[in-house]
C-alpha cells in the first residue's frame, strides 16, 4: 500500500490525500501522516511528555513521530489504521472545545477498534450522546454505544456485566436527561439492601442514614450529573427518590424512570415484585453483575432468573457487557478477565466431578 499525507481541516474532521515518499516498509505494513492545521490544540491531543502518543503506541504496537504539525503513524496496517481512526476522533473533540484526557484515548481507541471489527454493538452512522444540562456523555466502548441507543428506545432494559462498565452510570445520565427535558416527572433509583461479604451491623441515625450507605454509589453519579444543591433540591421535593428495594412493595410507578442497581442481590420474588411497579409513562432499567452475587449460599439470584424467564419478551432490551468495556483503570478489565477464567476453570472441575459421580453411581 502507498503511503500517504493526510491534512485534517478544522471543522469537519475530513482528511485529503497528499503522495509522500517515506521509507519502504514489510508486507501488510503502513505509514501515514496526518497534517494538524491549529498548533494551539496539538499540545492537547498529544498530552503532556506526549503521554497520549505513548498510550497509542503501547497499546497497538506502532511507531508514532512528530515534526511541527506532522505526526507520522507507521506499522502493522490494521493497527495504524484503528490509531488514525482514533487521533480523528480525538481531533474533532478538540475542535468542539472538549478537552482530551487519558480515558478518552482509551475510548477513541475502544471505538476504533469496535469500528475496525465492524461490531454489531456499534452504531457505525452515528454515535449516540446522552446530553445533559451539566454536560454530554458520550460512550467509551461498542457496549456501551448500544446500551445509550436502547435505553433511548426501550421502555424496560437489562444492563448486565461486570463492574466498571458504566451500566449504572449512563442509567443515571439517561434518567436525569430524560427529567431534565420534561419526559418524565420524576427519578426513582433503588438497590437491594446486602451486604458485600460482611456484615455491617446495627447502623445508627434515622432510616435515611441506615440505607445511605447502600445507596452511595447512586449518589456519585448523580452529582456528576446535577449541580449539588440541585440534587438536594430534587430529593427534597420528591423529584429524585433514592430507596432500598423493599420500599417498592405495594406501588405504582408512573411517568418515571426506574433504576434498579446490583440487582444481582435480588431474590426472585423480589426482581419480580420490583418489575411489576411499571406504570403508565415508565422507564426501566435493571443493571447488575451475575458474577458477583453476595446473597447467603443457596439462594439464586433474582437477576439470573429474570434473564432466562424474560428472554424474548417484546418491549425489553438485554445489553451485555464484558472485561473489554471495562472503563475505569486498564488493570480492572484485567482483573475482571482472570476471574473469569478461573471461574470457568471451576466450572469444568465441578462438572467432571459430578460426571464421575454419575459413572460411578451407575456403575460405569
Amino acid at each position: 500500500m502507498n503511503p500517504a499525507a493526510i491534512a485534517l481541516r478544522p471543522g469537519d474532521g475530513r482528511a485529503t490525500l497528499r503522495p509522500a515518499s517515506p521509507p519502504p516498509l514489510l508486507p501488510e505494513q503502513r505509514s501515514v501522516t496526518l497534517q494538524f492545521d491549529d498548533n494551539g490544540l496539538l499540545p492537547l491531543l498529544y498530552g503532556e511528555h506526549d503521554r497520549h502518543l505513548a498510550r497509542i503506541e503501547q497499546r497497538l504496537g506502532i511507531r508514532l513521530g512528530s515534526r511541527g504539525n506532522r505526526l507520522t503513524l507507521a506499522g502493522a496496517t490494521a493497527a495504524t489504521e484503528v490509531a488514525e481512526a482514533a487521533l480523528k476522533a480525538l481531533w474533532r473533540r478538540l475542535e468542539k472545545g472538549q478537552g482530551v484526557t487519558t480515558a478518552d484515548v482509551e475510548a477513541a481507541l475502544r471505538m476504533a477498534e469496535g469500528e475496525a471489527e465492524n461490531d454489531p454493538r456499534l452504531p457505525l452512522q452515528d454515535v449516540p450522546e446522552i446530553r445533559t444540562r451539566k454536560a454530554a456523555i458520550a460512550p467509551r466502548t461498542p457496549a456501551q454505544a448500544a446500551y445509550i441507543e436502547m435505553l433511548a428506545r426501550q421502555e424496560m432494559v437489562f444492563g448486565v456485566g461486570p463492574a466498571g462498565t458504566g451500566k449504572t452510570y449512563l442509567a443515571v445520565a439517561q434518567g436525569v436527561a430524560l427529567l431534565q427535558a420534561g419526559r418524565v416527572d420524576r427519578i426513582v433509583l433503588s438497590r437491594p439492601a446486602v451486604e458485600a461479604g460482611e456484615r455491617l451491623g446495627f447502623l445508627p441515625g434515622d432510616m435515611k442514614e441506615k440505607v445511605d450507605p447502600y445507596l452511595r454509589p447512586l449518589y456519585d453519579a448523580l452529582h456528576d450529573m446535577l449541580p449539588a444543591e440541585q440534587v438536594a433540591r430534587r430529593i427534597t421535593s420528591g423529584e429524585i427518590e433514592i430507596a432500598p428495594l423493599a420500599f417498592m412493595r405495594g406501588r405504582t410507578l408512573a411517568h418515571c424512570y426506574a433504576i434498579l442497581d446490583e440487582a444481582q442481590n435480588t431474590t426472585p420474588a423480589q426482581i419480580k415484585m420490583f418489575l411489576t411497579r411499571m406504570g403508565e409513562g415508565t422507564r426501566m432499567v435493571i443493571t447488575g453483575d451475575p458474577t458477583q452475587v453476595d446473597l447467603p449460599a443457596g439462594q439464586r439470584s433474582g437477576l439470573i432468573d429474570a434473564l432466562g424467564i424474560l428472554d424474548g419478551v417484546p418491549g425489553i432490551g438485554v445489553a451485555h457487557f464484558d472485561e473489554r468495556d471495562v472503563v475505569r483503570h486498564p488493570l480492572v478489565a484485567r482483573i475482571v478477565a482472570a476471574y473469569g477464567r478461573a471461574d470457568a476453570q471451576s466450572a469444568e472441575v465441578q462438572a467432571e466431578r459430578r460426571g464421575k459421580k454419575e459413572r460411578d453411581g451407575t456403575g460405569k
